[in-house]
């Protein structure tokens, strides 16, 4: 619930942020990152978890390449994202990266039998049925009830 919660408060963030400074997708994701890293380094400081980072790396100084790949792997993927909500918005990126996680774990149990239980095969369901009746309805014009009547001047 909070994850999507979340993601509402974001998405409609970045709405705002795109309809009332017409953000790019660069100058959004530079954002967004200077931000995390901030609030990353203040939690890092507080929890004295920085040093134990430290300590880490100077155990094992291998992992520093692996992490060096691993940022600019995710910074290609958040560039495709950030791509995504500036010309579509959030909920269509939000709708893409859900079906994607969806066949994530489809893929994950039909290819490498993870068992799922009957809980996560009703949220499977849920969530197919959800992105399903989406792509149906989702797209549908509003009725006229809902147009602005247009009034006669005399």
């Amino acid at each position: 619930m909070v994850s999507l919660t979340l993601d509402g408060l974001t998405g409609a963030s970045q709405d705002r942020m795109t309809a009332e400074h017409k953000t790019g997708a660069y100058q959004m994701m530079l954002h967004i990152n200077l931000w995390s890293v901030l609030w990353l380094a203040v939690g890092l400081l507080m929890s004295g978890e920085g040093l134990l980072f430290l300590g880490f790396v100077q155990r094992f100084p291998e992992v520093l390449t692996k992490m060096v790949i691993f940022g600019i792997a995710s910074a290609i993927g958040q560039v495709f994202i950030f791509i995504t909500v500036t010309t579509f918005g959030p909920l269509p990126c939000s709708i893409i990266t859900t079906t994607r996680k969806f066949f994530t774990i489809l893929g994950s149990v039909i290819i490498f039998q993870n068992p799922m239980n009957s809980r996560q095969w009703v949220g499977t369901v849920l969530v197919f049925l959800g992105l399903g009746l989406d792509s149906a309805y989702g797209k549908e014009k509003k009725d006229s009830k809902s147009a602005k009547p247009v009034s006669a001047s005399r």
